[in-house]
């Protein structure tokens, strides 16, 4: 007897790839999130989806044999009111969903994670729900079929975007700045005029990094992944994030990195997501197996270091470094814990915002960026737990640039309410949508824990 598709197939399964198959499992887990609508206001993937159910809904009940009757006592004509042909041969409104219905849950789908831990049906449990992972499986075939839209492709050379836009910085930015040029921009590429776009450094981190002389030793060791975030637009992070370290007693390292990958996996490109991976793998995996922590500076490439990597390539290299790999956040918190962490900060008399990530809350690790900014002196911290909705270029495009502004509102407005003397933002992005929609510059939590040893970062 044939045995059934595994609900989740990896990649590497023949049916991850079969259209039918995943229309098949696209209507299983439609139906289950129908039935449970826990998610409904956690993106804009889901409110479309529940409110376009109970709009066929609607239709198909119109069609009904006893609200027809009642119809055709009621209507001014006399006559029953006309099923929509497309419903007549279904009772079902998941199945009633039609190609279009379901290329907008994707496209709405901006990778935020946050649905999966929020799910009660996810794995281990028998339902095996991955929302995230099924969205990506259905740009996944699409990219394969030759329907994946070029634009993501350009999108995610993030390296060699970083690289030419740094060259030129000056003129780029201005030219992000310039309403002809953002013009031709929404032309070309559909980058909607009114996205404020991330400046780019005239030095990058890396060069920043590399005339550093060498350490004698004899202090503990830790690996700095410094994300292509920090490295093209905010090298200031990275400077902070190493004065911090050091304050602390530990030599830091910055191995050869590349893009963690997320925007080629948020594509659908699988097989450069994988070589990404791989890459990174070959260049951080000899400190792990010397034991050594990973500190991420960025929350996206942590959860692709810890959760998507290991998913990818399914190896105990990825397992290893994954398992070694911890948000810098959480392990300066975990070294207050353990009474190692160094505790001289000037006084922060004042409020100071936090915006959690959404990457950082799917991997279940607390508010630990907020932990530590409580230890600063006189400081009081507003959680402020709301999507910025940005997502890497998500927000960027035409289409969802206003859908995005829109889902962060609340943000903005708890943040404006808050009154705070600092935002703070573990996401760069994030801190892209928040400074757009309230005018003010949010900055990693690292970098306020540097000033507060008195460390200043140059802008």
């Amino acid at each position: 007897m044939a045995q059934p598709a595994p609900l989740n197939p990896h990649h590497a399964d023949p049916g991850y790839w079969d259209e039918g198959a995943l229309r098949s499992e696209t209507q299983r887990v439609l139906e289950i999130c129908h039935g449970c609508r826990r998610c409904w206001n956690l993106c804009p993937s889901f409110g479309n989806l529940f409110k376009r159910i109970d709009e066929l809904d609607d239709q198909l009940n119109e069609t009904h044999p006893v609200k027809e009757a009642v119809a055709g006592v009621y209507s001014d004509s006399g006559h029953a009111a006309q099923a929509d042909p497309s419903l007549a041969s279904t009772k079902d409104p998941v199945e009633a969903l039609s190609d279009a219905d379901r290329r907008r849950v994707v496209d709405e789908c901006y990778q935020c994670k946050l649905c999966y831990n929020h799910c009660p049906y996810h794995p281990p449990h028998r339902y095996q729900l991955d929302f995230p992972r099924l969205m990506q499986r259905f740009k996944a075939v699409e990219v394969k079929a030759g329907r994946g839209q070029w634009r993501d492709k350009l999108f995610a050379r993030v390296d060699l975007v970083g690289r030419l836009s740094c060259a030129a910085a000056p003129l780029v930015n201005r030219l992000n700045r310039n309403s002809l040029f953002r013009r031709l921009l929404r032309l070309g590429l559909g980058v909607h005029p009114g996205r404020d776009l991330p400046p780019f450094a005239p030095r990058t981190f890396r060069q920043w990094w590399t005339p550093r002389p060498l350490s004698a030793g004899g202090r503990p060791r830790v690996v700095l992944f410094y994300t292509c975030s920090v490295n093209y637009n905010e090298p200031g992070t990275g400077r902070a994030a190493v004065a911090v370290l050091e304050k602390n007693g530990f030599e830091v390292l910055c191995p050869p990195q590349a893009c963690c990958g997320m925007p080629h996996l948020d594509g659908g490109d699988i097989d450069a997501a994988k070589e990404a991976a791989r890459r990174n793998l070959e260049s951080l995996l000899p400190y792990a197996r010397e034991g050594l922590p990973i500190l991420a500076l960025g929350p996206t490439c942590s959860y692709m270091l810890k959760e998507e990597y290991p998913a990818l390539l399914r190896s105990d290299e990825a397992r290893l470094v994954g398992g070694r790999t911890r948000d810098i956040c959480e392990f300066l918190v975990q070294l207050k814990r353990e009474g190692r962490l160094s505790t001289e900060f000037a006084e922060f008399d004042g409020t100071i915002a936090y915006q959690p990530a959404c990457h950082l809350k799917a991997q279940n690790i607390g508010f630990k960026s907020k932990e530590l900014l409580e230890l600063l002196p006189k400081s009081k911290v507003a959680l402020i737990d709301r999507c910025s909705a940005h997502d890497g270029t998500w927000s960027m495009k035409d289409e969802y640039f206003e859908l995005s502004l829109k889902t962060a509102r609340k943000l903005f407005e708890e943040i404006e309410a808050a009154a705070p003397k600092a935002v703070a933002t573990d996401c760069p992005l994030s801190g892209v949508q928040i400074a757009q929609g309230t005018g003010l510059r949010p900055r990693h939590p690292i970098e306020l824990i540097a000033r507060a040893y008195g460390f200043q970062a140059d802008d």
